[in-house]
């Protein structure tokens, strides 16, 4: 799993059989040290919770994602969490307002 932050959506009004139900978000890989910090890759992942923008979340890949969107949902990346706290080494790096 890999803490990410919510950039935006990813709006597609035809999508392959299973996608249909799920919104698109447009989420950037976060470091624990810092997760409001700008930095890693950007991906396209179906959103399972319910998350906003702006949020701080956690994304599974590969088989983990399948299995949490369903499997017949053709998805590499699949937002499985919202983060509300997150420590790193001791010291809270993230708290959700």
């Amino acid at each position: 799993m890999q803490l990410a932050k919510v950039l935006g959506q990813v709006v597609s009004t035809i999508k392959g059989p299973g996608l249909e139900r799920f919104t698109l978000l447009l989420v950037q890989d976060a470091a624990a040290d810092d997760p409001e910090r700008d930095g890693g890759p950007v991906h396209v992942a179906v959103d399972t919770v319910g998350a906003g923008v702006g949020e701080i979340v956690i994304v599974c890949s590969g088989g983990a994602a399948r299995v949490a969107a369903g499997p017949d949902v053709p998805t590499d990346r699949a937002v499985v969490g919202i983060a509300d706290t997150v420590v790193h080494v001791g010291s809270v790096t993230y708290q959700k307002t």
